[in-house]
């Protein structure tokens, strides 16, 4: 037992004021003469028995009963083994409310965001006016990132809404700890009122933290069932004009019944283009293929679109892709132009095909290009190095075709720069192309089937290619003596193609060969960098652009559409020829944006709502205590209030329990035992 006020227990000290009146008893005493000696002499001798008894039993009440008020003075109470705070002054106390979507669930108590903003109130109303406290949300929000006074932090309660972004349960600690330790105040308490949903509950990455008692108040929704699109992906990275494409939607139910003939529908511009139906079956995840012909170049706006309630804000998908005119490709050449290369793009009005001589450069002019080909040059200088390096680090890419004589070392440089393999020496056995790299994206849609003894190019002579130590390079065709005969070399947002022939059919027959054709032509496709089809509201993830010719006049905007009154001025940077664009989390509603300079539209950005809200199981409260206990986290402790007030538990928590209305009840009973006595006795 320990006491809040002890200084009060020097009134124990009154207890010697009852024992000093029962040992000098100040009463006068009268004679009385009776005839009967012998007689008087026994009733004496009782009457002083009877009066000891009566004294002790009355000092004994007074004594305890003068004890028991102190002790109610002094506010005794049973510390609780959990608790390491106990009405100490100067707590200074953090709580985080989880707005993500998911608290927007009903339980039998409403709606559980309602009911974390009054636990939340109930927290801050057991503690002193004097305290400190800081309210968190999903939103990290820098009016937040500070302590206010207890009136200041009920008013910021009010202010609080559901929001699309989503923390991880450490990320959240995480912040709380970084602003507690910016007071200097001993007492350090953090509290987290949440649905712990599964996915953003991550116990293992939490450490313990002997400074800060970390408090896990937990809401539960009822169950609900939810259905809804995950993501979508394109079955090929090309897309052309008057192409067919297959947009493939991954769609998840997260429910305990199978759902049959779900429709979904695919619009394009506001133009819808395919639908389809699915079955699936309960808590599992399918994909459904939705095949369309693209009519239109330029920048697309997509949205899947499927029907399920309660739950809607996950129904809807967003997607943004580019399809461009023809692709600019740049051949820098030797001497002469290449017949085979003219022939195949130069004809062909998907791409924009240009010669340039090696010493008739512009450098400045290879960002307007998707595509180099280095065709059989004998030496790399520096200056041409340095440009195709920063060609190739912002995402261009690079085929090498080397020439009969190449400066070994330049090329050496040149090719590590980029952490590519380089070429070593020349070999002039004869061979020829045994294997294709079937699961690389260039071939994997090129053959339907391919026979046993395939006819593949002959080589009469090649350039043996070492692999470097930090090269992560992958063949495409691979001759029958183990060496590689074309390679690729992703590094980065760049890459980097290597053939060990020269365009020369002196050096093999590849450039007459059929699969001459779909190698080039899907490496040219290739090359087209699609952006990211979509990105995910609360992330502040970089989009980053190529090709941008930044003027001083132009400033870029996000706009919504056109009916939309929603613009953004984002924060942008320049690095390497490429602009950065960060939106800082000023985008929270999923659609289609579209990105501006100045007044060209230049880039189409699609964001969707974290679908980590759309999994919806939760842990419960004794499952959180299991998992505490077992990662050992003895700082971290799961509030089970059950049907009690939270207000009641956190005071039990806090103050312990207290005892001084049990000292004042035990105080009147000695008084009236007192009373009791003296009446008892004077009646006698």
């Amino acid at each position: 037992m320990q006491f809040v006020y002890p200084y009060f227990l020097f009134g124990l000290f009154l207890i010697s004021i009852p024992v000093i009146i029962h040992l000098f008893n100040f009463r006068k005493f009268k004679k009385i003469y009776f005839s009967n000696i012998l007689f008087l002499r026994e009733l004496k001798q009782e009457t002083q028995k009877e009066s000891k008894i009566r004294h002790l039993l009355v000092l004994f009440s007074r004594i305890l009963a003068i004890a028991c008020l102190v002790f109610a003075f002094a506010q005794p109470y049973i510390p609780i083994s959990e608790n390491k705070h106990l009405n100490k002054k100067n707590n200074t106390i953090s709580i985080y409310i989880d707005n993500s979507f998911s608290m927007n669930a009903l339980s039998d108590n409403g709606i559980l965001f309602e009911q974390a903003k009054n636990k939340a109130l109930e927290i801050a109303n057991t503690y002193k006016s004097s305290d400190l406290f800081q309210i968190l949300t999903n939103d990290f929000q820098g009016r937040h990132q500070r302590f206010v006074s207890k009136e200041e932090f009920v008013n910021m309660l009010e202010d609080i809404h559901i929001s699309p972004c989503v923390k991880n349960i450490s990320e959240v600690i995480l912040r709380q700890k970084d602003l507690l330790y910016s007071k200097t105040s001993k007492n350090k308490i953090s509290y987290i009122i949440s649905d712990f949903q599964k996915n953003i509950t991550d116990i293992n990455n939490l450490t313990n933290d002997t400074n800060i008692n970390v408090y896990f108040i937990s809401v539960i929704a009822n169950r609900t069932n939810n259905l809804y699109i995950d993501s979508c992906w394109f079955a090929s990275p090309v897309l052309q004009l008057e192409q067919n494409v297959k947009l493939i939607a991954r769609i998840k139910n997260n429910s305990d019944d199978n759902l049959e003939k779900i429709p979904v529908k695919l619009s394009i511009n506001n133009t819808q283009r395919a639908i389809a139906s699915f079955n699936i079956n309960a808590n599992s995840e399918t994909e459904i293929i939705l095949p369309y012909t693209i009519h239109k170049t330029g920048i697309q706006s997509g949205m899947l679109e499927i029907t399920d309630y309660p739950i809607t804000y996950d129904n809807s998908f967003y997607f943004s892709y580019l399809v461009s005119k023809n692709i600019p490709i740049l051949s820098i050449n030797e001497t002469k132009e290449n017949i085979y290369l003219n022939s195949l793009f130069g004809k062909d009005s998907a791409f924009t095909f240009t010669n340039s001589l090696e010493n008739n450069l512009d450098y400045s002019s290879f960002t307007n290009y998707k595509l180099i080909i280095l065709n059989e040059l004998k030496y790399i200088s520096s200056g041409l190095s340095q440009q195709l390096k920063l060609f190739f680090n912002n995402g261009g890419s690079i085929i090498v075709f080397p020439n009969a004589e190449i400066d070994l070392e330049s090329y050496h440089d040149f090719l590590t720069s980029v952490n590519a393999n380089y070429y070593t020496k020349s070999d002039t056995v004869k061979t020829k192309i045994e294997k294709i790299n079937l699961n690389h994206e260039i071939y994997n849609d090129v053959f339907e089937k391919i026979p046993k003894n395939i006819d593949l190019p002959m080589v009469f002579s090649y350039y043996i290619l070492n692999k470097t130590s930090h090269s992560n390079s992958e063949y495409l065709l691979k001759m029958q003596n183990g060496n590689d005969f074309l390679t690729v070399e992703s590094t980065g947002k760049g890459k980097i193609y290597l053939s060990a022939v020269a365009l020369d059919p002196q050096f093999s027959n590849f450039v007459k060969h059929s699969i001459f054709v779909p190698s080039m032509y899907k490496i040219a496709l290739l090359s087209e960098n699609q952006n990211k089809l979509f990105y995910t509201i609360g992330k502040d993830d970089i989009i980053s652009l190529q090709n941008i010719d930044e003027k001083k006049e132009n400033i870029f905007k996000i706009k919504k559409n056109i009916n939309s009154n929603f613009e953004i001025i984002p924060e942008h940077k320049n690095i390497n020829s490429r602009i950065n664009i960060f939106t800082h989390n000023q985008l929270k509603e999923a659609g289609n944006y579209y990105l501006y300079a100045g007044k060209d539209k230049i880039q189409g950005i699609s964001y969707n709502y974290d679908r980590k809200e759309s999994d919806i199981e939760s842990y419960k409260t004794n499952e959180l205590t299991n998992l505490t206990d077992k990662t050992g986290l003895s700082n971290y402790f799961v509030l089970d209030f059950k049907n009690k007030p939270l207000s009641q538990v956190l005071t039990k928590l806090n103050q312990g329990i207290r005892l001084w209305k049990l000292f004042v009840i035990l105080a009147l009973i000695f008084l009236a035992i007192e009373i009791l006595l003296l009446r008892i006795f004077k009646n006698k």
